[in-house]
C-alpha cells in the first residue's frame, strides 16, 4: 500500500478555508485534519485541541527552536501559525488521508519540504463576496480587516503556485470538489 498524499488546502483570508475544513471534519471522518497551533487568542465557539492549539508566544518560540513544526508563519503581521511535524507523520505513517489547512507562507514551506503534497488553492467566486464574508463574520475590528484585505490581493496572485483551484461558491461543493481532488468519493445527497 502506498503512503496517502498530503493535501494542503491554502487561500486568501476569508475565503472560507475553516469552514470547508470543519465541514470535511464532519462528514469525511476517513480524513485526518490537521491542528495548528497558534498564538492568537480563540475566537467565540473555538475549542483548543480541536479547532487549534493555542500555546503561548514562549511555547511557539520552543516549537521552533525544537524544529517540531513541519511549517510556521506570522500571519497579519500579528499573531503566529505552525503544523506540528509529528502529529502529521503519525496521520500518515497509520494510512490515513491528510489535509492541511494552513496560510500561503505555511503552504510554500511544505512544498519545499514535500514538493509531492497535492497543493489545492482555495478561491472566493468574486471579491465582493469575500470583502462581505470577512466583515460578516464580526471577529476583526476595521483596521484589521483593511489589513487582512491587503494580504488577501497579495494572495490571490499566488493562485498560480498550486495544483489545482477551488472556487468556494458554496461550502458543499468546495468540499466534494476538494475530497475528490484527494482520491476520496464526495457523499451522496
Amino acid at each position: 500500500m502506498t503512503q496517502p498524499r498530503l493535501t494542503v488546502l491554502a487561500g486568501p483570508t476569508a475565503v472560507g478555508k475553516g469552514t470547508v475544513s470543519t465541514y470535511i471534519r464532519d462528514n469525511y471522518p476517513e480524513v485526518w485534519l490537521s491542528v495548528s497551533a497558534t498564538t492568537r487568542p480563540p475566537r467565540p465557539g473555538e475549542v483548543h485541541g480541536l479547532h487549534y492549539f493555542f500555546v503561548s508566544t514562549d511555547e511557539f518560540d520552543a516549537l521552533v527552536r525544537d524544529g517540531e513544526l513541519l511549517e510556521w508563519a506570522v500571519v497579519h503581521g500579528r499573531n503566529r501559525y505552525g503544523t506540528l511535524r509529528r502529529t502529521v507523520q503519525e496521520a500518515m505513517d497509520e494510512g490515513r488521508t491528510v489535509l492541511l489547512e494552513i496560510d500561503l507562507q505555511g503552504a510554500r514551506q511544505v512544498k519545499e519540504s514535500m514538493p509531492e503534497a497535492n497543493f489545492v488553492f482555495l478561491a472566493p467566486p468574486t471579491w465582493d463576496e469575500m470583502v462581505r464574508r470577512l466583515v460578516g463574520r464580526g471577529t476583526e475590528t476595521a483596521d484589521e480587516q483593511r489589513q487582512r484585505l491587503e494580504t488577501a490581493k497579495l494572495e490571490l496572485a499566488a493562485e498560480p503556485e498550486f495544483d489545482h483551484t477551488v472556487v468556494n461558491d458554496s461550502v458543499e461543493h468546495a468540499a466534494d470538489e476538494l475530497v475528490s481532488l484527494m482520491g476520496l468519493r464526495p457523499l451522496q445527497r
